[in-house]
């Protein structure tokens, strides 16, 4: 998760740059390394969320109590979180990949 924010600051800084000098980024070499990029950093969410989902069903399900029950909640929004974080991660590779050959 720690790469999802430099890749997205730095896609927004680029979009940005883009919008203010009025020059839309249409080269399909730029536009593969997006979309690469979002596949690869797609993959890498899934795992943290799943991760982050299996420690907290262990929590939750062991013999022994090991997780407060506010603890445990912020660990299960968290989850919920790394989920949301990478269907949108998802869907903005998927939108990529299908502006890519109209290009």
């Amino acid at each position: 998760m720690g790469l999802a924010i430099p890749w997205s600051f730095t896609l927004a800084i680029v979009d940005g740059y883009s919008v203010l000098v009025k020059c839309p980024i249409r080269q399909p070499g730029i536009l593969l390394i997006v979309v690469l990029g979002d596949w690869v950093l797609s993959t890498l969410i899934l795992a943290a969320a799943c991760s982050t989902a299996s420690v907290v069903d262990l929590l939750i399900h062991s013999d022994g109590f090991h997780c407060p029950p506010k603890i445990c909640s912020r660990y299960q929004i968290s989850a919920a979180m790394a989920f949301l974080s990478w269907f949108l991660s998802m869907a903005s590779s998927l939108f990529n990949l299908w502006l890519l050959p109209s290009l």
